[in-house]
């Protein structure tokens, strides 16, 4: 018995064995067959052939596999890998895409102005803060950024909630805003708009005072009976003047001195040039607001905007906008005459400048042309980026 179970057990062994070695060389022939080395071989062998006759197929030597090729050609990279290639090119695209249209939708010359407004205000008070107390409070710059994203966050609330309500004005006025040009979907701008004006009020409410969170209610509520139903005060020229002035102009100066003022611990007060910069850009805003419906004469009409680009005409309403401007840079050179406490050579010899300018390329403004039109409204834009870059230093 033990002899045969001896036998018995030398008998499996040798089938595991076999069994081992089976698996063995069939593995090996699945990793010999399938590396790349191999199956050129033989498709190159296979092309010799002549084609489709399957049985007259052979393999190429095996040292063509472990040596080098007879015939060596450039390895290419697998058929898989152009599909997937093409798949993320086309995937980066339409994320930069989308980036470039929420980019447009957030309307950037005003995100510039908002920007530049914060930057130049905070950087006024901090200056009286060295003047007053020889050192700068470096603890402003943290709750400035918080208001500055509040501000943005604001902008993209005015801005958004005007293109949702005036994309068929837009589809001929502006057809390269994101939702007149359909890259953004209604639904999308809804879900931006709102998202954006929760945040901002959210912000103001935690780290502002009660006072700063009143002014930005007011502020937003301007923006939005500016656009929707049924207020809808940009259809009246007057109302739509006075919402873009006191949204741009005084509350936002005016709110960002107290805000600035109150997270320093200062005294409020109110030097000549934040009472010179408060006046001046609310006129200022009073331009914009004439000069932005200068490009949207025709959609403005067709849809019965009652702009005073619209009522008056480009020619007309471009030289009130220059009137206007003139007038408020009279005012400049007067403060930097009589204001005590100012940089008169600044604020004299800028606002001479900036007027020069002005008379310079309004001279060139071809009314029947759209794009010198644009080009005119661009450069009321520069004058207004231009007066911030100044203030800090009035």
């Amino acid at each position: 018995r033990t002899s045969v179970f001896m036998k018995e057990a030398s008998d499996r062994a040798s089938f595991s064995s076999m069994a081992s070695a089976g698996s063995s060389l069939l593995l090996v022939s699945v990793m010999f067959f399938a590396s790349p080395q191999v199956s050129s071989a033989f498709s190159f062998h296979a092309a010799h052939q002549g084609a489709l006759s399957a049985p007259s197929l052979r393999l190429a030597p095996r040292t063509s596999v472990f040596m080098k090729d007879p015939l060596p050609q450039k390895r290419q990279k697998a058929p898989i890998a152009a599909p997937l290639l093409a798949q993320r090119g086309d995937g980066e695209a339409r994320k930069t895409d989308m980036l470039q249209s929420l980019y447009k939708f957030t309307r950037p010359h005003t995100i510039r102005g908002t920007i530049l407004a914060s930057c130049a205000c905070v950087t006024r008070v901090m200056l009286s803060c060295i003047e007053n107390q020889a050192y700068i409070e470096w603890k402003l710059m943290r709750t400035a950024v918080i208001g500055l994203v509040a501000l943005l966050c604001g902008n993209a609330y005015i801005v958004g909630i005007n293109q949702i309500y005036d994309v068929d004005i837009d589809k001929v006025n502006k057809p390269f805003l994101p939702v007149a040009a359909g890259e953004i979907s209604k639904p999308l701008a809804w879900s931006l708009v709102l998202g954006s004006g929760v945040l901002g009020l959210s912000l103001v409410y935690t780290f502002f005072s009660p006072l700063i969170f009143k002014l930005y209610c007011f502020g937003m509520f301007l923006g939005t009976v500016y656009t929707i139903p049924p207020f809808r005060w940009k259809n009246n020229a007057v109302l739509a003047a006075f919402a873009i002035a006191m949204v741009r102009g005084l509350l936002l100066n005016v709110g960002l001195h107290h805000a600035a003022s109150d997270v320093l611990g200062l005294a409020l007060s109110w030097p000549p040039q934040v009472l010179f910069i408060a006046s001046f850009m609310t006129v200022f805003a009073l331009v914009i607001a004439v000069a932005k419906d200068l490009p949207d004469v025709e959609g403005d009409r067709k849809y019965q905007v009652q702009t005073f680009a619209s009522r008056l005409g480009v020619d007309k309403a471009s030289k009130l906008v220059v009137l206007v401007l003139l007038s408020n840079y009279a005012m400049g050179v007067a403060v930097g005459f009589w204001a005590q406490s100012v940089n008169k050579v600044l604020m004299i010899l800028s606002h001479c400048g900036l007027a020069t300018w002005l008379l310079w390329f309004s001279s060139k403004l071809q009314a029947e042309s759209i794009s010198s039109i644009k080009l005119f409204y661009r450069n009321i834009w520069k004058l207004f980026y231009v007066e911030y870059l100044l203030f800090p230093f009035m």
